[in-house]
């Protein structure tokens, strides 16, 4: 039978008292950009698309891609695509050298991974 008396159980970990980790950190946010990817990647279907459908949805579209709004998308997208890609190379050598695993180490890339980020980030928004 169930415990009725689960008012003397404890919670834990409770969220108020666990310490966040920079691996979880990674993990979540690999998932947040390749899902913000996909986003940015729709978005440049449909300029293709208005591009072939004539003046006025290209219009509109270049419209949206270039305001203020647009511009904050396609950068952020920018920044998710360079840490989507940092990740990647970090699990590929991991998956081909098995090293690099431990906390220390593993703390170690995802503070290059995140200044690595911002590096390129900036680099490719000079640049372009």
């Amino acid at each position: 039978m169930a415990d009725v008396e689960r008012g003397n159980r404890p919670l834990s970990p409770h969220l108020q008292i666990y310490r966040p980790q920079l691996t979880a950190f990674t993990s979540i946010m690999t998932r947040i950009t390749g899902n913000g990817l996909i986003v940015t990647a729709v978005l440049i279907v449909w300029w293709f698309v208005a591009l072939a459908s004539g003046p006025e949805a290209y219009e509109r579209a270049n419209g949206f891609l270039t305001s203020w709004f647009g511009d904050l998308i396609m950068t952020l997208s920018v920044a998710a695509m360079w840490y989507h890609l940092l990740a990647g190379l970090r699990h590929v050598w991991w998956d081909n050298t098995t090293r690099g695993m431990d906390i220390p180490t593993a703390y170690k890339i995802g503070y290059a991974m995140l200044a690595g980020t911002v590096v390129l980030t900036l680099i490719t928004l000079i640049i372009v």
